[in-house]
């Protein structure tokens, strides 16, 4: 997995741990763990752990006895993860999840939280998932809906696509919300190997102190930020600005919360 949309580097890690976790990732971060806890699992994979929004919810929710090996393909991405939790159970790894280091039928659960939309080949990485469950255990994952149910994403893309008229950059709708078709997630699901897959439809609100907050969520703290300097560089504060404003013109001043819309996917090995 490479290229620039899969590129959390530099300040991105930090950025997206303070700004765009609380603003968008932690309530589907609950939602996931409370699933989780349910299968009550002994050994846990996580995948695309990121900075670890869903590897702290799980820990929270899950017993002493349980094990969680949190992996991600960002080194940058795990270290702000550990940086946040001091747990014996966690273990933290650099894999890619479509090549993951671990045995055959190793796990009771594989979770993963918006990741799967940055598998260059989503086969292949359900494959692996597959691979690592033991027989009858469930790969519990997330994906977001299409960038029009997503309210502070789509206002964004949308104001950047006039600060940049010539090349818009298009990661947010490309990529986070670039795969939501539930038929497709079925058929390769189910080309992987997975049986009784379930798709369902999970609805949020996203609530920030401020519309600038939201404005450097996204165009700071993710991959959008790359697309944005290398346009220009130089016009990085511009263009987040470019975003506060057209987000506060739709949602107001002060604190503002908008819509969010994920799919929630079960599959058993």
């Amino acid at each position: 997995m490479a290229g620039t949309d899969e590129l959390f580097a530099g300040s991105i890690p930090e950025i997206y741990d303070r700004y765009l976790v609380p603003l968008i990732f932690e309530p589907y971060a609950l939602d996931l763990a409370k699933r989780v806890q349910k299968l009550d699992p002994r050994h846990v994979l996580e995948t695309a752990a990121g900075t670890g929004v869903l590897t702290r919810a799980m820990a929270a929710r899950l017993p002493a006895h349980a094990r969680i090996f949190a992996t991600d393909l960002n080194q940058p991405m795990l270290n702000q993860a550990k940086s946040q939790l001091e747990d014996a159970r966690i273990d933290w790894r650099q894999a890619d999840a479509l090549n993951l280091p671990f045995e055959d039928q190793n796990f009771d659960v594989v979770a993963c939280q918006f990741g799967a939309m940055f598998f260059p080949d989503k086969v292949r990485g359900y494959g692996e998932a597959r691979r690592v469950l033991k027989p009858g255990g469930q790969f519990v994952f997330n994906v977001w809906d299409k960038i029009s149910e997503n309210e502070f994403p789509d206002v964004v893309i949308e104001a950047l696509g006039e600060f940049f008229p010539s090349d818009p950059p298009r990661f947010l709708a490309r990529t986070p919300h670039g795969y939501h078709e539930p038929t497709r997630i079925r058929e390769e699901l189910a080309a992987a190997g997975f049986v009784n897959v379930a798709v369902e439809a999970v609805d949020a609100v996203s609530k920030t102190s401020s519309a600038l907050d939201a404005a450097i969520a996204f165009c700071q703290g993710t991959p959008l930020r790359n697309e944005i300097e290398a346009r220009d560089a130089s016009r990085l504060k511009d263009a987040t600005k470019c975003a506060a404003d057209a987000l506060e013109l739709r949602f107001g001043s002060g604190p503002i919360e908008g819509r969010i819309r994920a799919l929630v996917i079960t599959a058993v090995a």
